[in-house]
């Protein structure tokens, strides 16, 4: 059929296309990031925690259900800077300490350098969590123009002291240090303000200082919710219900961190940019339930690869969303954002390493479009053993691609299939220690939630039926078994050794004014 526009009209609307997202008319990209956000920790997911401004831009976006993260922090921000799984760049193991000689390796071109190319104003508030033993790795050597936060990964949210330990043989050493940082000034007066308030302000600061004749790109990763549980007293009196302390005191900081969030959106709206913004927010990995997070349904925390360490929090809101107000279950990872903003930019990938993500820009933007990614590798750590309890003994799976089912664990998702090898890590579905949900009575058994004691070291499920992973198919289906082992047998040629080295000496603060700062 002849199409009823003229040729010529034709042309020019796909000349005013490509002249909106090339030239001054690029949208202003919004990256948040919450630290150890779980699973159930926000309103949307459970209305007993108060997050109206999370809520709001989900209603105004797009929910993100089948959303996929690491399990720890410095891997889940690697691939969101990157694109690329962490078995690429040797951190395929825990997560950068203070004192390690360790960085995500600078010959990595990360997404504040392409967004800098592409004509933006980068800008990073809050946590880094990526390195910063040497100048090269930090946040304003790699692409952005200013940075106003932390550099390591858990600090007190007040006097800004990160401790930490050194081994001197038989001997131990406890050390602390001042971590915070205005572009390369050590920011002492921030001690003794709430970490939050400091990055609402910082950021509103931007905002309204900022050249609207160039784009902007705002990367705010707060400290909030991770470990320690401090906050404003004023936020407590909410959820005086919740029994448990770490629960009341954890969601009274979920709610601190989003009335920071409105007011950043608030700037943005005084600012006259906010239609023209796009909104990204993502957990960094699954909830700590030992220090008051929650992922209920689902198996698991943070530092595990059940579906309560490696299933977000995300959502999608503004520029170029059709269909808003609804909940996709494309499969979509935190590697994905790489290259999905960096088109939404106008940019390119070019001179970057090969990519393990997906421009999922579609499938987010218009609800009928499927996800480019049917496959994700959740990791692979040849090192993990239980931070907290014992590591259960397993039994060797026999298979002819010569994966260690024992060592370690790993966990890889393929179309509606997952598998596990080795240990996940804790294994628990933990419910939420709230009133509303201990009044369930007789909906679960205490005996569901027992621990359960891995004899298996292969765990097949099917996660779109099974999402709380509770039946291991791995005996009924072992062709899929090994389909998915030849998988990680494959990525596993790919991978680069870890690097995970030990704590050097001479990054104690003691030796550099009491500062966490770089050392070489």
């Amino acid at each position: 059929m002849k199409s009823a526009w003229p040729s010529y009209m034709l042309c020019f609307l796909v000349f005013v296309q490509v002249l909106y997202v090339s030239g001054h008319q690029k949208p202003n990209i919004l990256l948040i990031v919450a630290d150890d956000l779980g699973f159930n920790d926000v309103g949307y997911h459970n209305p007993d925690i108060f997050t109206p401004n999370i809520d709001k831009l989900a209603k105004d976006g797009v929910i993100l259900e089948s959303y996929y993260v690491q399990p720890v922090c410095t891997p889940s921000r690697s691939q969101l800077m990157t694109g690329r799984y962490q078995i690429h760049t040797g951190l395929q193991h825990s997560v950068i300490f203070a004192p390690q000689p360790n960085c995500l390796p600078v010959d990595e071109v990360i997404l504040p350098q392409k967004l800098k190319e592409a004509g933006y104003a980068t800008h990073a508030v809050g946590k880094w969590h990526l390195g910063f033993y040497k100048k090269e790795c930090l946040p304003t050597s790699r692409g952005f123009d200013t940075f106003y936060g932390y550099y390591c990964g858990a600090e007190d949210y007040y006097s800004k002291q990160v401790p930490a330990r050194f081994h001197f043989g038989n001997k131990t050493r406890k050390v602390s240090g001042f971590d915070f940082h205005d572009n390369g000034r050590t920011a002492w007066e921030t001690n003794g303000t709430y970490s939050s308030y400091l990055y609402r302000d910082r950021a509103v600061k931007i905002i309204k200082s900022h050249n609207t004749s160039i784009p902007l790109f705002m990367y705010l990763p707060f400290q909030s919710v991770h470990s320690p549980l401090q906050v404003p007293a004023k936020y407590i009196k909410r959820y005086q219900h919740i029994k448990d302390k770490n629960r009341r005191t954890f969601s009274a900081m979920v709610t601190a961190m989003d009335k920071a969030i409105g007011s950043v959106v608030d700037a943005l709206k005084w600012k006259g940019i906010w239609e023209h913004t796009l909104v990204v927010f993502t957990t960094d990995n699954g909830g700590q339930t030992l220090f008051g997070g929650n992922n209920w349904p689902l198996r698991g925390r943070k530092a595990s690869l059940w579906e309560g360490g490696v299933r977000g929090v995300g959502l999608v809101r503004g520029y170029g969303i059709q269909d808003r107000g609804r909940s996709s279950y494309e499969l979509v990872h935190i590697s994905d954002w790489f290259p999905t903003l960096l088109h939404i930019a106008g940019a390119n990938t070019s001179g970057t390493k090969p990519l393990d993500s997906y421009n999922v820009w579609d499938a987010i933007a218009n609800k009928d479009v499927v996800s480019p990614r049917v496959e994700l590798l959740h990791n692979i750590d040849p090192l993990f053993t239980r931070p907290y309890t014992p590591t259960p003994k397993l039994k060797p799976y026999p298979n002819k691609h010569g994966v260690n089912t024992t060592k370690g664990h790993t966990a890889l998702r393929y179309k509606h299939w997952k598998i596990h090898t080795g240990d996940p890590g804790y294994d628990k579905w933990d419910l939420p220690p709230t009133e509303s949900y201990y009044n369930l009575s007789g909906m679960y058994t205490n005996n569901e939630y027992k621990q359960t004691h891995l004899v298996p070291s292969v765990h097949l499920f099917d996660i779109q039926n099974d999402p709380q992973e509770r039946q291991n198919l791995a005996h009924s289906y072992p062709m899929v078994v090994d389909l998915l082992l030849g998988k990680i047998a494959m990525y596993n040629k790919s991978a680069v050794p870890i690097n995970f080295p030990p704590y050097d000496p001479k990054s104690n603060p003691s030796l550099h004014g009491g500062v966490w700062n770089p050392w070489e």
